[in-house]
């Protein structure tokens, strides 16, 4: 989905939008409540670790997911993605093998195959049990914090530095999923991608600080490019782009998981020829195009760096505590 212009705008119409929809973001976070508190969540053999966010769009929750599980195989665990697998056409519980492609299991699943065996599930105690017959002693759910359906031992929540809560007004009146304060009391640690201080709500956990790098990086600088991008924030991306030295000649943003035409690729390679520039995109999008089509297309790989590693190793010693 495209954020909503009046999201981000002060304007008088944009006000008024707010205040009309602001009573269906209390009823909508007040469900979420309803649900935690009335939950009876499928209890696995295998630690559950959530990684989610409080708002829509793009914080890095797949990156700090996958750093996650690499830090646990350090320490040799079997981790185990677990996803709904948004945008994918199987219901699951399935284990995602080589052959599936995004519109059978969604984009971010294929990403996080690369890194960890991943069961896709809408029921995510089903999922889990899944997990666990192939060999799980660690799930990690990338996404999942209002779901109240698996009982979760550590609760991380990924924060955007610069987006922040955005306006502060949950679905649809604004970006959150619930009202902050609310999500904060549930989370054993944040994750804060970027540089800043967004506000917390009184929360007095543990702070882990990440950025996003980059690996793999094509030669860009100095080199003409056209850019696209169909995730929750595509100007990051652009930005990555700029700041790799890239002249970005036409850029195109696309909704977050959009599944892309043959036409839209055509018209993209189109321009690209005809600027004499080279044809980019993200990871996330790479995985949604068809394969005869990825040919000519470039990819700007991120990671996730946890700068305060000690911190999550503190965070990942309680899953050898007692439950």
């Amino acid at each position: 989905m495209h954020a909503p212009e009046f999201w981000h705008q002060q304007d008088g119409w944009s006000r008024l939008a707010v205040a009309a929809l602001a009573p269906l973001g209390w009823a909508y976070s007040a469900s979420v409540a309803w649900k935690a508190h009335h939950a009876a969540p499928y209890r696995p053999k295998a630690a559950v670790i959530c990684v989610g966010n409080l708002t829509v769009g793009g914080t890095g929750k797949t990156p700090i997911a996958i750093a996650i599980a690499r830090a646990l195989m350090v320490r040799g665990r079997r981790p185990f993605f677990l996803s709904r697998g948004y945008g994918g056409k199987l219901h699951g519980p399935i284990l995602v093998v080589p052959e599936h492609r995004a519109a059978d299991v969604g984009d971010e699943p294929l990403l996080l195959a690369a890194a960890a065996p991943v069961v896709v599930s809408r029921n995510r105690g089903e999922g889990a049990a899944l997990a666990e017959a192939h060999g799980a002693d660690v799930i990690v759910m990338d996404d999942g914090h209002q779901n109240f359906t698996l009982a979760k031992d550590l609760s991380l929540i990924v924060v955007d530095a610069q987006q922040q809560f955005g306006n502060g007004f949950v679905l649809p009146a604004g970006p959150l999923r619930e009202f902050v304060g609310q999500g904060l009391s549930r989370a054993d640690g944040v994750v804060v991608v970027g540089d800043g201080d967004p506000p917390l709500a009184g929360y007095r956990g543990p702070v882990l600080r990440a950025r996003m790098t980059h690996v793999d990086v094509p030669d860009l600088k100095g080199r003409r490019v056209v850019g696209f991008a169909g995730i929750g924030r595509p100007e990051k991306f652009f930005k990555s782009l700029r700041a790799f030295g890239a002249e970005i000649v036409a850029t195109k943003r696309f909704a977050d998981h959009h599944v892309y035409k043959l036409s839209e690729i055509a018209r993209l390679k189109a321009k690209a020829r005809t600027a004499n520039a080279l044809l980019i995109t993200t990871e996330k999008d790479y995985v949604r195009l068809p394969d005869v089509e990825r040919e000519g297309i470039a990819v700007l790989p991120v990671r996730a760096a946890i700068d305060n590693m000690d911190a999550l190793d503190r965070l990942l010693d309680t899953l050898c505590a007692p439950r």
